[in-house]
């Protein structure tokens, strides 16, 4: 996965159906800055009560979307579902634009495959993923976040930026946020060993952690 940065800046979501307006209700719900896009007026009109920014437009028009401010936006997810050529022309589009991030929705395996070859950067099947699964995945350096019952959860994550650096027995993450290392992987190693007591947080080392839901979101969305 992309080392860019994930935990500021707007993000655009393309396409306010189920899924869609589920992943922007979600990010919004963790405090980002969304603009929501849709070119069925009806779709806008129902979503424009409830999220900060909603606008009309054909998303695989270039120009609409650079009128619009997207080529500020460093995060976009295409939530298109219901037309394959009109999710691939808009990732078209972002790429035209030079998005940093540039998240699709697929529908199948041929359609993930065009999705990459044409520019996105992550493809992912809603199916497999909930929204506010996915959202905390877009804002944070989070790989892959599972819960468990209604307050318990484990999540794969890089270390966050600000703690890089310093040894969890500085950082007393238990202590401070609620969180255990139950293993971690370093750059270059092959496999997960289990976490010592005294851990060396470095850049691009990868750590599997636990906690409540609270605690671990609240981690991972560390700056």
């Amino acid at each position: 996965m992309s080392d860019r940065r994930t935990d500021t800046g707007g993000i655009a979501v393309i396409g306010l159906g189920r899924f869609g307006s589920h992943l922007a209700e979600s990010l919004a719900a963790l405090g980002r800055e969304v603009l929501a896009i849709d070119r069925d007026i009806h779709q806008v009109q129902k979503w424009s009560s409830m999220l900060d920014q909603v606008a009309q437009a054909d998303a695989t028009d270039e120009a609409a979307l650079r009128q619009l401010g997207l080529a500020d936006v460093p995060r976009v997810m295409v939530a298109i579902g219901a037309s394959v050529e009109a999710s691939v022309l808009t990732v078209l589009a972002l790429v035209e634009l030079g998005i940093p991030q540039i998240w699709a929705r697929a529908t199948s395996g041929q359609h993930a495959k065009i999705l990459s070859s044409v520019g996105a950067h992550r493809v992912i099947f809603p199916e497999a993923e909930t929204g506010e699964r996915l959202a905390l995945m877009i804002i944070s350096r989070t790989l892959d976040f599972v819960e468990f019952d209604e307050a318990f959860a484990v999540a794969r994550i890089r270390v966050p930026r600000a703690l890089v650096g310093r040894p969890t027995n500085e950082v007393q993450l238990l202590k401070r946020y609620g969180v255990r290392v139950i293993g971690v992987k370093r750059p270059g190693e092959d496999r997960y060993r289990y976490a010592s007591d005294v851990l060396d947080l470095t850049e691009d080392t990868t750590l599997i952690i636990e906690g409540t839901i609270e605690h671990v979101q609240r981690f991972a969305t560390l700056s």
